[in-house]
């Protein structure tokens, strides 16, 4: 749909498409520009009821999570609670002896030891040598499955979760190269104990509180749940269905509440105005609360891997930063905006974002001081991706970015 869409249209009469075409349950899409903001929703958040997306919908945003925890971590490291090339082993002793598999998709007991220690930047930078177990088809997939458990509602204490993760292989030397991983999820974990609280109560308390974020967290109280996006993905046949949990039961519909584990990597949910809260912090808007020290931010906010390290980044076996991108901590970082692939951001030079797998997408430019959020639950099976089903998400995510684009060109205004 998207070489077809008018760019005039509003987001709303253009996603409507999708939702009648049934690619789409619903969404929520967010404008902002020179202190003007726009919201528009459509479609429902839940099949059964059949109850509207609106402003406040409240969607989990899976890996939107990783710039928050990222910035909860940098927090501490303005209050000298650790440095950049500190080990982690000052506050994860646990993991003093790592060993590296000679070949990541080799057997387990083919390994040597690493060259170094895991620092705090390699955490913040995805240089750990982790890696998620559902990149692989190997031995280490089915080992970080087995070990580790769900990536977001996981019975494992956190502590416990860290002694697991001790007993694994790592796939590539500390600080070698870029591996999206379980990083920012470790980093949450070492946060809480250097903070001494729950990660979930570093987060309100550094972040949401300030922010006003009301509606961000790694749980939804009894009284907001008739405001979620219920889980929703696809049958084999490509029909939107309801589902009882997320694919591979990484997010269970009713998370308990005696859960302790919280994935700083993929666990919070949020709403279009809260997200946009964090997103103009990360601009560094006046009207804010300035969290990190400008400096520390701009760090967050710039490439931080080598021109090697760029071109040899995969992620589902494409180069996701050899050209138009880079990554800082936490968020992709636009270096060549004729080049940039829009599913990760795409603007000037600076423009930063990093999309969530249920869905959901972001984008911050401080070239025109803008900020565009889509939110959506549109939950996909791995293998229903291979034969092209859930995917009309990312054509309506392409169509509202050309829309938000037209509108400044046209009037610089939301």
């Amino acid at each position: 749909m998207a070489d077809q869409v008018n760019p005039a249209n509003s987001a709303e009469k253009t996603l409507k498409a999708f939702v009648d075409a049934d690619q789409l349950a619903g969404a929520a899409t967010l404008t902002w520009r020179n202190g003007n903001v726009r919201v528009e929703t459509v479609g429902r958040r839940n099949l059964l009821t059949n109850a509207p997306v609106e402003r406040s919908t409240i969607f989990r945003i899976a890996s939107m999570t990783k710039p928050v925890t990222t910035v909860a971590a940098l927090m501490l490291l303005d209050e000298e609670k650790f440095a950049l090339d500190d080990r982690i082993t000052m506050c994860a002793p646990e993991l003093a002896h790592l060993r590296v598999l000679r070949d990541p998709e080799g057997p387990l007991d083919a390994t040597e030891e690493a060259g170094r220690s895991i620092t705090f930047r390699d955490l913040l930078t995805h240089r750990s040598g982790l890696t998620y177990g559902a990149f692989h088809r190997g031995p280490i997939g089915h080992a970080y499955t087995e070990t580790l458990g769900a990536t977001i509602d996981n019975p494992l204490e956190p502590d416990e979760w860290i002694g697991r993760f001790a007993m694994l292989p790592v796939i590539d030397q500390p600080g070698a190269g870029f591996r999206y991983s379980h990083s920012t999820d470790l980093l949450g974990f070492l946060i809480a104990r250097l903070d001494g609280e729950s990660l979930g109560k570093v987060l309100s308390r550094r972040i949401f509180a300030p922010l006003r974020m009301r509606d961000t967290g790694f749980i939804v109280p009894r009284e907001k749940r008739d405001r979620r996006a219920a889980l929703c993905g696809f049958d084999n046949d490509g029909r939107l269905t309801m589902l009882t949990a997320a694919p591979g039961r990484q997010a269970l519909e009713e998370r308990p509440d005696d859960m302790a584990f919280e994935s700083g990597g993929q666990g919070l949910w949020s709403t279009v105005d809260d997200y946009l809260a964090f997103a103009r912090m990360l601009l560094g808007d006046p009207d804010l609360p300035a969290l990190l020290r400008a400096e520390t931010r701009a760090l967050m906010t710039s490439n931080q891997l080598t021109p090697e390290q760029r071109a040899a980044a995969r992620m589902f076996g494409q180069k996701i930063f050899a050209e138009g991108h880079g990554y800082g901590m936490g968020v992709a970082v636009v270096m060549e905006p004729e080049k940039a692939d829009l599913m990760r951001c795409r603007g000037g030079i600076g423009t930063i974002g990093w999309p969530g797998a249920y869905g959901g997408w972001w984008q911050a430019d401080p070239n025109d001081r803008s900020v565009l959020i889509f939110l959506a639950h549109n939950m996909v099976e791995l293998s229903q991706m291979v034969q092209g089903i859930g995917l009309g998400v990312w054509s309506a995510i392409a169509d509202f970015h050309g829309i938000a684009t037209y509108r400044s060109s046209m009037n610089g205004a939301a």
